[in-house]
């Protein structure tokens, strides 16, 4: 049995500073204290607003991408102020800075999205939309899906934490929205939307995962993170997140990628990779067999895809 470490001081959770990030902070304190049985007061959260929070008018990867959202917590890890930094992983760079180490997953929540509508207007799915109605995200991947099934949608930017996209879907700045399931749940928002199942929107690869960094030279704090990491939910995001790797894609790419267990213990990847308006994809799927095996599906997907497709990807 690993002798874990004891900490002088408590040990500095990091989150960004909106409510579901807060969610997610005290859930991985949660798995810390039920781990190593840690007295809360033994951990400190501290949070933070990323620059991603700031910037409400523009698509981020206008403006820099996945990076906005991790630039502070990043900093705060690499100067010590912060022992570890809490993420919704769909919103972290897919190549990483080598000082920090991804130490723990918690166990995946519900990865598809789920459709919200504003008031008046009656629809279960994409497909049940009223003809030219306006769909609000500030997802490339999102857009591309919703163009795809249905071209006469206008797709309109819209930004902000849970709480401002359901209060502009209320006031008519759009008349439905897309939501992860798992941010909603975790909000305690449970009724609200309607889940999309992955057979019509593939998820994002890493939606409904929580990730945990720490510094990659703090054996300590590695320690303590390797007890709460799920171990399925790791292996499963982590060809995910190979699989973009391979792409060379970002936020600025539509890139969809689910990996799931199936009932008989074999991993499966499913992915689509989107022309900008929908219009082209291609889509396939693989079983991971080995740590090659995602890669080896973004190679072939990107070698049927159209010249509007793979464009839109650096590999």
């Amino acid at each position: 049995m690993i002798e874990l470490p004891t900490f002088e001081n408590p040990l500095r959770i990091g989150t960004r500073a909106s409510p579901l990030a807060m969610a997610q902070a005290h859930m991985a304190a949660a798995a810390l204290i039920a781990s190593h049985g840690f007295d809360m007061a033994t951990l400190e959260i501290v949070p933070m607003t990323a620059t991603g929070d700031r910037i409400q008018d523009r698509a981020l990867a206008e403006v820099g991408g996945k990076a906005l959202w991790t630039r502070e917590l990043d900093a705060a890890l690499d100067a010590g102020t912060i022992d570890i930094a809490v993420h919704s992983l769909k919103d972290v760079e897919t190549l990483r800075d080598a000082r920090f180490f991804l130490g723990a997953m918690l166990e995946r929540a519900d990865p598809r999205d789920r459709l919200v509508v504003r008031e008046g207007i009656a629809a279960a799915t994409i497909a049940d939309l009223p003809q030219g109605a306006r769909l609000g995200t500030s997802s490339p991947r999102r857009a591309a899906q919703v163009k795809r099934i249905r071209p006469d949608l206008e797709t309109v930017l819209l930004r902000g934490n849970v709480a401002t996209r359901l209060a502009k879907i209320a006031d008519g700045d759009a008349d439905a929205t897309l939501l992860a399931a798992a941010g909603l749940d975790r909000l305690g928002m449970h009724d609200v939307g309607v889940v999309q199942e992955a057979s019509l929107l593939l998820p994002a690869a890493s939606q409904g995962a929580i990730g945990i960094e720490c510094r990659a030279n703090d054996a300590a704090t590695r320690a303590l993170l390797a007890a709460i990491d799920h171990a399925p939910t790791h292996s499963a995001v982590a060809a995910e997140r190979a699989f973009l790797a391979e792409l060379g894609g970002d936020c600025r790419s539509p890139v969809a990628a689910h990996a799931y267990w199936r009932a008989d213990g074999t991993l499966r990847l499913d992915a689509e990779i989107f022309s900008d308006d929908g219009a082209e994809h291609a889509a396939g799927h693989i079983l991971v067999a080995d740590s090659g095996a995602a890669a080896a599906l973004a190679r072939r997907l990107l070698g049927e895809a159209p010249e509007s497709v793979r464009s839109l990807f650096a590999a």
